[in-house]
């Protein structure tokens, strides 16, 4: 089968989880015997943060064939004006901005690759494969979130290509109702992510000097929230002292940096709150853990919860995200607990004070992301394509 992956976004140095899943998919697929292509739309040139397979041609059409294609200035100053009042507005203007200037070089990969079927990383990605170029050849596509934010955040325009996909993947099954709510006659079908399975697990029986609790995840604000992490230890450190808190990912912006690390400072962490900045070795940073938190305001399906539940680790994390409560059963697989950082704090501290309630959640959470084996994520993907592809090829 020839499979070509479209995410019409950044692929250079992203450490994002949308760019680790498209660079795993194309992996397996091809090593599973398949022919796979990438395109892609980044306004950087250079190598991506995951590796990709040498043998995958990846196709950049901000940069195709010698040409580069900027942004115009006047389509910057209205994508600008919209947000300030209305952000779904503003992405309409980045949907006009590649229906007017990167349409004839995705219709140009589609004639050089030919694929059998095509898997598209976003809405965006759908409308101008099945509304703009109006392609026959069938579209699946993905995703990354709740697609409630579809009929909220996410252009009008893009969502008859959710109806005219082959069909459309969510993450979870509660998601797949959100979606069902809005589209009775949309074709869905569940496939989460794939979770590396460890061969080593974390060992939180050992007794220790120090022990720690991880953060891993993009260092953003208003989404991933380390911030409150900080604020739950800081009323917790002089309880504990042979406990540190280690934040491991990129930063998302210069001016939240500077305000986490004047958070350490304010609260006297400087020697126990630690930003460990981005590591390609994530599996080696969760094996010396203890105890993951994950402060997120919301999430799709979290490749960073998911990798730490495989290791062994208790997690601990917001009630009021949907997809993690997807994942963490409160009280055995995790902890769940309610927004804030006084409730993050209170059950915190419960798990830091019971070595064998860490054991215990730890073990149940690594055969919980069992479920999740790439084997069993990366067979669901493939027996979709196939199933597809014969499809088409009988209407055809």
């Amino acid at each position: 089968m020839n499979i070509l992956l479209a995410n019409l976004t950044k692929m250079v140095g992203d450490s994002g989880g949308m760019a680790k899943v498209t660079c795993a998919f194309a992996h397996e697929m091809k090593v599973r015997g398949h022919r796979v292509s990438l395109v892609y739309s980044d306004v950087q040139t250079g190598d991506f943060y995951y590796p990709l397979d040498k043998d995958i041609p990846a196709y950049d059409i901000r940069h195709y064939k010698g040409k580069s294609i900027s942004y115009p200035w006047y389509l910057k100053v209205k994508r600008e004006f919209y947000r300030t009042f209305d952000k779904q507005k503003a992405r309409t203007v980045n949907d006009e901005f590649a229906a007017s200037f990167l349409l004839g070089h995705l219709k140009d990969v589609l004639q050089t690759v030919q694929p059998d079927v095509i898997v598209s990383f976003q809405p965006a990605a759908s409308k101008m494969l099945l509304c703009d170029l109006q392609t026959k050849i069938p579209v699946i596509t993905m995703s990354h979130g709740n697609p409630e934010d579809y009929f909220h955040t996410y252009p009008k325009e893009e969502i008859p290509a959710l109806e005219k996909s082959a069909v459309c993947q969510v993450l979870l099954p509660s998601f797949e109702q959100h979606l069902k709510s809005h589209l009775p006659n949309v074709k869905t079908v569940v496939i989460g992510n794939a979770i590396p399975q460890y061969d080593v697990q974390a060992d939180l029986s050992a007794k220790k000097d120090t022990y720690k609790i991880l953060f891993v995840g993009r260092l953003s604000k208003n989404h991933k929230r380390p911030h409150l992490l900080i604020e739950a230890f800081a009323g917790l450190a002089d309880e504990f002292p042979n406990w540190n808190v280690e934040l491991w990912g990129a930063e998302d912006g210069k001016a939240y940096y500077k305000e986490l690390q004047l958070l350490i400072k304010k609260h006297h962490l400087e020697n126990r709150v630690f930003l460990k900045g981005a590591t390609n070795d994530v599996p080696s940073i969760l094996r010396q853990g203890d105890i993951f938190a994950f402060p997120s305001a919301y999430e799709g399906f979290s490749l960073a919860l998911g990798e730490a539940m495989s290791m062994g680790l208790p997690s601990i994390a917001y009630n009021s995200c949907e997809s993690i409560r997807g994942l963490i059963k409160d009280g055995k697989t995790g902890i769940l607990c309610k927004d804030g950082i006084i409730p993050l704090r209170k059950n915190l501290r419960i798990l830091m004070g019971h070595q064998n309630m860490r054991i215990n959640i730890g073990n149940h959470a690594r055969t919980f992301a069992k479920n999740y084996s790439p084997e069993i994520i990366w067979n669901m993907w493939e027996n979709l394509l196939k199933e597809i592809f014969y499809k088409w090829g009988m209407v055809k």
